[in-house]
């Protein structure tokens, strides 16, 4: 079976209304691909910055893939939250990229949006806070039914992965 093998770090994100963040991580394969080893979905801890506004992370990524075909290739799909000082936490953004497809070390910016709701959720969101969530998540990188949302542009994930790939080149695919 091809391998694919990648190991990284989600860096920090930038550019969200307020600070105080962590970032909730998941990876989504296809049908034909088989998890070896680590961890295909995570949390970062909360990064309250004292200057500047990007939220620093370093969360490692490691996961082992096997598979036997390039359908379903991997996309990792992140969620942005904001804890405020009473540890309430209130999702910032939903974001989804493409892991890279060819090898080597690659340094990646996801953007994130939100949904918006109705005027009345976005005026009690002014106040009370929280918001409007996806019921599946799985609409994130699925595409669906995403067109049909209202939603809002935020800030973005900064990623580094290396990326490292055996034996597709049995399988037909050039590396």
């Amino acid at each position: 079976m091809a391998e694919l093998h990648i190991i990284g770090q989600i860096v920090g994100a930038g550019g969200f209304p307020q600070n105080s963040l962590f970032c909730k991580w998941g990876v989504h394969t296809g049908g034909a691909w088989r998890l070896l080893s680590g961890l295909k979905e995570g949390q970062t801890q909360v990064d309250i910055p004292q200057t500047g506004d990007m939220a620093y992370w370093s969360h490692p990524i490691d996961v082992h893939y096997a598979t036997k075909g390039l359908q379903g290739w991997p996309k990792l799909h992140l969620q942005v939250w904001h804890q405020d000082s009473f540890g309430r936490c209130q999702l910032y953004g939903y974001g989804y990229c493409h892991v890279p497809s060819s090898p080597g070390h690659h340094r990646i910016n996801c953007a994130t949006w939100r949904p918006l709701g109705s005027w009345q959720e976005q005026f009690a969101q002014m106040f009370v806070g929280g918001g409007p969530q996806l019921r599946s998540p799985d609409l994130v990188y699925s595409g669906a039914d995403r067109y049909r949302l209202h939603t809002e542009a935020m800030g973005t994930v900064e990623l580094e992965l290396g990326i490292i790939m055996r034996h597709f080149d049995k399988y037909g695919v050039e590396s």
